[in-house]
């Protein structure tokens, strides 16, 4: 394995690793111009992106302390929260469906996994690479894919919750990005989507994001398990950017009288507005 030569940047098809200049052994990950993950080769503990914080709550309450968890990524990116499995959780087995085997390629190249990390990474569609795995062979399952900036739509139905919810242990969690902006149209859909399958749904979203004043990630935990969340709130409280953790009645309201997306209406998620996720 190497590691980026020179301290300004490695590019492979669309695919640009961009060295972060205030941080040591940090590097951005931009595809077509879109940041997509941030990785730190010195402490894969530190999440930079807030919504892959939020993310990380979800694994870290996923299970004891350090006991290590069968997780799939659909979506690898550079694969940032693998490499924070591999350390918070050693022993864990991790799957990776990444659809851009350029990219993957790169990232191996020059961004080395912590050693012993037990991670494998399958080019395929996200949707097709989930529909692959046995039943109940998954304690965590992610969805963090990006065709350009927007979710493709295939990946938003009740249908393929379903297909995660298949794959998922009976206590597992599933923890989705969900990307919108004012009105929240696409993410009270996604709630009511998710509801449609799993018994208990949160959000985890900055307050600005939830009232409607600016694009931004929105995670989606979902579970049959009864959510941590006092855990949650506790973890989201604390971070640089605090959280709101949104459940119950407060999610009934936010969800109002948004239905569930099938397969014959799923529509990618919005384009953000120009600048948004721009460097």
């Amino acid at each position: 394995m190497r590691t980026p030569p020179g301290p300004t940047s490695v590019t492979g098809g669309t695919a640009e690793l961009l060295a972060d200049a205030d941080r040591d052994g940090s590097w951005m990950l931009l595809v077509n111009g879109t940041p997509q993950s941030h990785v730190d080769l010195e402490d894969p503990t530190h999440l930079e992106f807030e919504y892959v914080r939020r993310m990380g709550h979800v694994l870290d309450l996923a299970a004891d302390p350090a006991a290590p968890l069968d997780v799939l990524h659909l979506g690898g990116g550079a694969l940032t929260l693998p490499r924070y499995v591999a350390v918070t959780r050693p022993g864990s087995r991790q799957r990776v469906v990444e659809f851009d085997q350029l990219l993957t390629d790169l990232v191996r190249e020059y961004l080395p996994l912590p050693r012993n990390a037990r991670v494998r990474v399958r080019a395929d569609d996200a949707r097709a690479g989930l529909e692959a795995h046995r039943p109940g062979s998954a304690d965590v399952i992610i969805t963090d894919v990006f065709a350009g900036a927007r979710t493709p739509g295939h990946l938003t139905s009740a249908e393929f919750v379903a297909g995660v919810h298949r794959v998922l242990r009976p206590q597992g969690a599933y923890t989705a990005n969900v990307a919108d902006g004012p009105p929240l149209t696409f993410a009270r859909a996604q709630v009511a989507t998710l509801r449609s399958v799993f018994r208990h749904v949160c959000l985890l979203a900055e307050p600005g994001t939830l009232r409607g004043r600016r694009f931004g990630n929105l995670v989606a935990v979902a579970s049959d398990a009864e959510l941590p969340i006092d855990g949650l709130l506790r973890a989201c409280a604390k971070d640089p950017m605090p959280s709101r953790v949104v459940h119950g009645a407060d999610l009934d309201r936010f969800a109002g009288t948004a239905r569930p997306v099938q397969d014959a209406d799923a529509v990618d998620s919005p384009e953000p507005p120009a600048g948004v996720f721009g460097r």
